[in-house]
């Protein structure tokens, strides 16, 4: 039974429970009524039924007046700040019988609801994504967070989708019309911080975080609490049960910092629906292989992938590249024959050790990027490589991409060429908004570029509504050439590469050249699949081919080429 949240009793009562150990005393009202006192109960929980029916407005009431939304909401009424509306989760009629994909079938496209213009925005989208090879959609996080525009990762109200992009239907429908399409749609999901603008948690509830431990967002969650554990596990179930996700990206499980809740976390979700395929996926700034089991989670997102490529297609060494400045193809190489490239090295300028061991992995256990919302959007100006990098060479990469054994991750506009910005956008008001502009300014003082004050300037401010207008993807100029080499290159990893992929493991890699490498993966027919590519400034000499190409562009060895060959 779910702890957290408002339960329909079926007999026109509903069951009000909050989890308040910071205080002795907590009302519930529903509007246009006089609260009512709600009952001490075990382990700081408080509880009372009262008569009410969905659409019915709620919000609780402290001993000192101040009003609260429900923090396990299912959707709300005039923001974070308002109102808690009840909402029947199983009044929506699913058209689909839906038991999901087999993850090693995925490629995955993230997008962000809001500036593809909500849910039935994302919904209009999808034939055209299924009609290019995509298999699985991504959104960045929904829960509700202060203001009508922000990237979801200062979310406050996790269980309740965002007002400014639909209603839990809309979304529900979202979900349907992906699967009628035989597409998965999957959620990243934030648990390991709360956002700053309508966290009211800390009122009532500041055993809820963790004063010992801090993250580089704020406060870190006490999931060792049962209480707080049961929040996320059951934010977790209700969108694998009530929503029907295909799976959740955990976003920077790293700053939650504990493998016991994690591994339950993936047990539960497991158990809940035996019927269905279900897919967890990570980012873990740890590397930590460990976590990577079939009773644990599927793959985690492999920055190392992006990081070392990114250095190799622009040539940018400055922050967190520098750890892959030197040597960039070696670390590539390492990455394609082992996945991870930080394997319980230090990198340059970091304190401590990054990563495990993770060469005895399936090539499936890691998803591999050119670009994300973080890659993108944490640069000032927000540029996409389309603006970066040589055109020839991002195309190789891309093939590269999508054509190795790891699972793709593309990001919205990919596809399209898109040379629009995807810049960091919040709707913050007052001091906030001050603190967040400036604050975003400041992260970039140690850039040569925005050294002279006048220059950080130029950086948009985040709280603009012109910055979240200008982060819509835009087709580019060569919309078309992009969109027709993306549906060629998912037309042949879905004939040839996905048929051969449960279970590929690595055969090892090698550098061939400045900048270019050759790697080999034993598919599960037994064929190897072998893959050069050159992203240097010079030719160099690729392997004889032995087997049927699969896919070349440019001339063997030279500048931006690179050969896919499957050998019997």
């Amino acid at each position: 039974m779910t702890r957290w949240g408002p339960r329909l009793l079926g007999d026109g009562c509903v069951r009000f429970r909050l989890w308040a150990p910071g205080t002795d005393a907590v009302s519930v009202e529903l509007a246009g009524a006089e609260p009512l006192a709600m009952t001490p109960q075990d382990d700081g929980w408080f509880a009372v039924d009262a008569p009410a029916a969905p659409g019915a407005r709620y919000r609780f009431v402290l001993p000192d007046g101040m009003t609260v939304p429900d923090p396990a909401s299912r959707a709300q009424a005039g923001g974070v700040h308002g109102w808690s509306l009840l909402v029947d989760s199983e009044s929506y009629r699913w058209r689909t019988d839906w038991r999901g994909r087999p993850w090693h079938e995925t490629v995955l496209i993230e997008v962000h609801a809001g500036v593809l213009g909500g849910f039935r925005g994302v919904r209009d989208r999808l034939p055209a994504l299924a009609e290019l090879g995509v298999t699985a959609v991504e959104l960045m996080p929904v829960g509700a967070f202060g203001g009508t525009r922000n990237w979801g990762y200062d979310g406050v109200l996790p269980f309740a989708p965002a007002e400014s992009y639909g209603t839990p239907d809309d979304l529900k429908a979202l979900v349907d019309g992906a699967h009628a399409l035989g597409m998965m749609i999957f959620l990243d999901v934030v648990y390991n911080h709360f956002g700053p603008d309508g966290n009211y948690l800390g009122a009532y509830a500041g055993d809820f975080f963790d004063a010992e431990v801090d993250t580089p967002w704020g406060g870190a969650v006490a999931v060792a609490r049962p209480a707080v554990a049961a929040f996320f596990i059951e934010n977790a179930r209700m969108w694998i049960e009530e929503y029907r996700f295909d799976g959740l990206r955990f976003d920077a499980v790293h700053a939650i910092g504990d493998d016991r809740f994690l591994d339950a976390l993936a047990a539960e979700l497991r158990a809940a629906v035996p019927d269905r395929r279900v897919h967890l996926v990570l980012e873990n700034e740890g590397n930590d292989a460990d976590r990577l089991a079939p009773d644990r989670f599927d793959a985690q997102w492999n920055d190392d992938f992006h990081n070392v490529l990114h250095v190799l297609l622009t040539g940018e060494t400055a922050a967190y590249y520098s750890g892959f400045a030197e040597d960039p193809t070696e670390k590539l190489a390492r990455c394609l024959g082992e996945g991870f490239i930080y394997q319980g090295e230090t990198p340059p300028g970091a304190e401590h050790a990054r990563g495990k061991a993770s060469g005895h992995l399936p090539a499936t256990a890691f998803v591999a990027f050119l670009q994300n919302h973080d890659q993108i959007g944490n640069r000032a100006m927000g540029e996409r490589l389309t603006s970066l990098a040589d055109h020839d060479k991002l195309r190789a990469a891309t093939a590269l991409l999508l054509l190795c054994p790891q699972i793709p991750l593309l990001f919205m506009g990919d596809e399209d060429g898109s040379e629009s910005p995807f810049l960091f956008f919040t709707d913050f008001h007052d001091e906030l908004a001050d603190a967040v502009r400036e604050g975003r300014r400041r992260e970039f003082s140690n850039f040569s570029a925005f050294a002279d004050p006048a220059a950080r300037e130029t950086i948009p401010d985040p709280n603009a509504r012109e910055t979240f207008d200008h982060s819509r993807p835009e087709p580019g100029p060569a919309a078309g050439e992009w969109r027709t080499f993306y549906r060629e290159l998912l037309a042949l990893r879905h004939a040839h590469i996905i048929p051969r992929l449960k279970g590929a493991r690595p055969l090892g890699a090698r550098v061939i050249g400045t900048g270019a490498v050759e790697a080999r993966w034993k598919m599960a027919d037994g064929a190897t699949l072998a893959i050069a590519l050159n992203l240097g400034d010079g030719p160099v000499a690729f392997p004889a081919g032995t087997g049927q190409t699969l896919f070349a562009l440019g001339a063997p060895g030279a500048p931006a080429s690179i050969v896919v060959e499957r050998i019997p």
